[in-house]
């Protein structure tokens, strides 16, 4: 089965400004009448005027200089998580423990590791910022490649460059790659010279299981680093200094309890998306307080945003649902339950209930996947290519559209037949090879595609099933100590009827005749269980 990339859950809602009625009500309009909105960036390298030149204040202004408020001009469309990133580690929200004294982290950032990291973790948690510290702290070279837009021309450019400044001044350089999954094994393995030559000091940010989307070579020569979703927490302190910091909105706009929580629910431990979805809300309230002109500064003056307003701009209810608490859980698992009792109506008022909410619609499907094997199985063998295809949709074409493929899998999962054989079969194996009821492979079973596997016996006495009748041959396949050993067995429900009957014929034509009633104890002793 092939892997399944799934959709991103930051499209869940629409954060597109609202539309201006006029040019004179638009948000950027009210921003420089009111001073409200896009404040004044300081990261290192300054603002940008218009022209393209730095602004020595890092405001920017018509012609670079501050706006009255304090904040940037009209024409400004720098997106406030933007404005936000981090400029040093004290500012990470989150992430704790990758950041103490003396890590991996923090001693690249000071200039003091030379460690190649892979850093992976989901979307809004840090790992782009992270890079972009250790551009700035290092004091190193800092070359960044996207492996969205990146070749292996444009790899060897960046390795020759390195290798080049290193052996003409000693100076060493980091390469930051994002989204390193999306690169090719053979993009992948062009980076493994320079990186044990140590021309270059790999971070790598990655979504994706590296263990599945990077080659093992690159993950030996690397420290993994995960980051961890942030907490709701964490979400509530972004919000607070997006309230607060003069990058963001300095104090000239507060949230309502109800607002926050609403954001806090819809982040989901982005803290980007969290960012995103607030400066929506404020480009609403923006607009719809255009006509009044407030004082420019001064926390007695600072307009109030609401969940109402918030709903509107991002156009997703309050619903009353607690992402790690108990609304989370029991929502779960009454949408997995209401499925495996065969109640598609209310498995669709659960699966509602949780996109409406903000729940990672990539849980949702991840979910189903797993009951369409645990609590369907092989009763209706096409439930899990459906589960499958649901997921695969979403990736495809996101929501909203994609909860037609959702519900569509949600209703032929909770119609089809019910077996729990395949769980209780995989347990069953487990266990064995847990009690270390194991044992060598059969010598014909071996692989005999090298050399001098005639000479140490593996392959020899192999019977290949396609020169028998039928396609089936008695032979043995399991070790000595698990032959007889029987894992699954079929139920009654729809296809492992026809199931357990092909069962049946294949252990008495492997096995031999009356094998199939005989279960050999895996203790070794012959007895049967």
């Amino acid at each position: 089965m092939s892997h399944v990339s799934l959709f991103d859950p930051a499209d869940l809602f629409d954060v597109a400004a609202p539309a201006p009625a006029s040019p004179s009500t638009t948000p950027a309009a009210t921003r420089a009448r009111t001073g409200v909105g896009s404040p004044a960036c300081s990261d290192e390298h300054g603002g940008h005027s218009p022209s393209g030149g730095h602004s020595p204040s890092g405001g920017h202004g018509p012609s670079g200089e501050h706006s009255p408020s304090g904040g940037h001009g009209a024409s400004d469309l720098t997106p406030l998580a933007a404005r936000l990133r981090p400029a040093n580690l004290d500012e990470i929200v989150g992430q704790r423990h990758l950041l103490g004294a003396g890590s991996p982290l923090r001693r690249l950032v000071e200039g003091g590791g030379t460690t190649s990291v892979i850093l992976w973790g989901p979307p809004g948690t840090g790992k782009t910022t992270l890079a972009h510290i250790v551009s700035g702290a290092s004091g190193w070279r800092f070359r960044e490649l996207s492996a969205v837009t990146a070749g292996v021309r444009d790899v060897r450019a960046v390795i020759d460059e390195a290798r080049a400044a290193s052996r003409a001044s000693g100076a060493r350089t980091v390469l930051f790659i994002d989204e390193v999954h999306r690169f090719t094994r053979t993009q992948q393995d062009a980076l493994l010279p320079s990186v044990e030559r140590g021309w270059v000091t790999l971070v790598a940010a990655t979504t994706e299981n590296p263990f599945f989307s990077v080659v093992s070579p690159l993950l030996s020569r690397s420290l993994l680093l995960t980051l961890e979703p942030l907490t709701e927490d964490d979400i509530r302190g972004v919000l607070d200094r997006a309230l607060r910091d003069p990058r963001g909105y300095g104090g000239r706009v507060e949230l309502t309890g109800a607002a926050r929580e609403h954001i806090v629910r819809l982040a989901g431990g982005d803290a980007r998306r969290a960012l995103t979805v607030l400066e929506a809300g404020v480009e609403a309230l923006l607009a719809e307080q255009a006509p009044a002109t407030p004082p420019t500064s001064g926390p007695d003056f600072a307009v109030r945003l609401d969940v109402g307003l918030l709903e509107q701009a991002v156009n997703r209810a309050a619903v009353r649902y607690d992402r790690s608490g108990d609304q989370h859980y029991d929502v779960v698992s009454a949408f997995i339950k209401s499925m495996r009792g065969g109640d598609p109506d209310a498995a669709l008022h659960y699966l509602a209930r949780m996109l409406e909410a903000g729940e990672d619609p990539r849980f949702v499907a991840r979910r189903m996947i797993i009951l369409a094997s645990e609590d369907v199985g092989m009763a209706d063998p096409g439930a899990l290519a459906v589960a499958v295809a649901a997921a695969q949709a979403l990736d495809l074409v996101g929501l909203p559209e994609a909860r037609l493929a959702l519900a569509q899998a949600v209703i032929h999962l909770a119609l089809a037949p019910k077996s729990n054989a395949v769980i209780r079969a995989i347990d069953a194996a487990s266990s064995d090879v847990r009690a270390g009821r194991a044992g060598p492979v059969p010598p014909h079973l071996r692989d005999a595609h090298y050399p001098g596997a005639a000479r140490a016996g593996s392959g020899a006495g192999y019977r290949y099933p396609h020169d028998e009748p039928g396609g089936v041959t008695r032979q043995q396949y399991p070790p000595d100590r698990l032959v007889g050993a029987d894992y699954y067995t079929p139920g009654g429900n729809g296809f492992e009827r026809r199931a357990a009957e092909r069962l049946r014929e294949l252990r008495t034509a492997v096995r031999g005749s009356g094998a199939e009633d005989a279960r050999r104890d895996p203790s070794g002793d012959g007895q049967q269980s």
